[in-house]
């Protein structure tokens, strides 16, 4: 993939109604690599990959062209972004279209991710136990904030990060007695804005940054990926961001094992986790 496919990317994403902006796209290049599959000089697929330090990567924005289907395009796109990623764990998040493919290529489920979207409503303010509080990220909490992130993470990302800190409209963190314990950031994506990732160790850390933000889009087009063992999905649809869409969370490689403290809630793109 070079620069130059990235319009007639953007062009094959509108044609699935997936909402990435040009930008959405500039960004994800700029922090992976990927191939493209072209049938007489049009681009009719893509796929993309993202390393993370040197044990894990991401693979996303896998898509081929509704006429090219059921030509293995898929398959051989996919051979193709594994290819060098033997000795990392390598994970994705599969339509159900796609899980197939997936499957036989050696990737596990290992959950499930919700998409919640719409208009957003003023979301009340959580009540917090004292010692407990809100406040804006400052650049003094960049360390804490990327060790946060590699507990509920599994690996390091501190580029992807950085990159969203500084395109995030707000960076909100959870302060226990001057201790970071979670954040969450809102930025603009598709048609308004996401908010992701989002890092807590329980669901009342999860619920206040969530709620916040929410809030702070009042009346604006607002998107969220709810990993479903957070078990915020209705809490969410009470301030209207509706259920819209499922796909599963898989991995190819040794998996995770649960472990006490920061937790991921949301996800920032389906795509890079």
């Amino acid at each position: 993939m070079r620069e130059s496919d990235l319009d007639a990317a953007w062009d094959l994403s509108l044609d699935q109604h997936w909402p990435h902006r040009p930008l959405d796209w500039s960004t994800a290049f700029a922090l992976g690599e990927g191939i493209v599959a072209e049938v007489d000089g049009q681009l009719v697929g893509t796929a993309m990959r993202w390393l993370w330090g040197e044990t894990h990567a991401t693979i996303g924005l896998v898509i081929v062209s509704e006429q090219m289907r059921g030509r293995r395009i898929g398959s051989a796109l996919m051979n193709r972004i594994l290819e060098g990623l033997e000795d990392r764990i390598v994970s994705l998040h599969a339509t159900e279209e796609g899980r197939g493919l997936y499957e036989r290529l050696g990737f596990v489920r290992t959950g499930e991710i919700r998409q919640h979207q719409g208009t957003a409503s003023n979301a009340p303010l959580m009540a917090l136990d004292e010692g407990w509080r809100l406040r804006p990220m400052d650049h003094s909490d960049e360390a804490a904030l990327f060790e946060l992130d590699l507990q509920a993470r599994g690996w390091e990302r501190p580029q992807l990060l950085r990159t969203w800190l500084d395109t995030a409209e707000q960076v909100m963190v959870l302060d226990h007695n001057g201790t970071l314990d979670g954040y969450a950031i809102l930025r603009r994506f598709g048609r308004g804005v996401v908010v992701g990732p989002v890092v807590a160790s329980d669901d009342i850390g999860a619920r206040a940054l969530i709620g916040y933000l929410i809030g702070a889009a009042a009346g604006r087009f607002v998107r969220i990926d709810l990993d479903f063992d957070s078990g915020l999905g209705s809490w969410v649809e009470e301030l209207q961001l509706q259920r819209v869409g499922t796909v599963t969370s898989m991995t190819r490689g040794p998996l995770r094992q649960d472990a006490d403290g920061a937790r991921l809630f949301a996800l920032a793109t389906q795509a890079m986790g």
